[in-house]
């Protein structure tokens, strides 16, 4: 099985690959320029829209983490767990999806 149980007050853990962790850790450091970007522009004075834009473009970067990241926990811990016969991942997904769609 792809993820490793540890007790950490009941928190899962996942070993990645060094290729998932950098494809991560690149999307999520374009996230956080972005961010930095979009605060020079409130510190600036920029126009709404030009910062509203930026916006956008940050929460399209964090979708496409989110998207790489879900992606690989289907593949891996879920497709995992049910071939082990553990069906109540199944309900953790469904729960996931829904608080990812609010």
């Amino acid at each position: 099985m792809n993820c490793d149980m540890e007790c950490n007050c009941c928190h899962k853990t996942k070993n990645r690959s060094e290729a998932e962790i950098t494809s991560l850790l690149n999307r999520l450091s374009r996230v956080e320029g972005q961010i930095r970007g979009i605060r020079g522009m409130v510190e600036r004075g920029a126009y709404c829209p030009d910062i509203l834009t930026q916006v956008a473009a940050a929460n399209a970067a964090l979708n496409a983490f989110t998207r790489e990241l879900l992606a690989s926990h289907i593949k891996t811990c879920v497709a995992d767990d049910i071939r082990a016969g553990n069906d109540g991942t199944i309900d953790e997904l469904v729960g996931l999806l829904q608080k990812l769609m609010r």
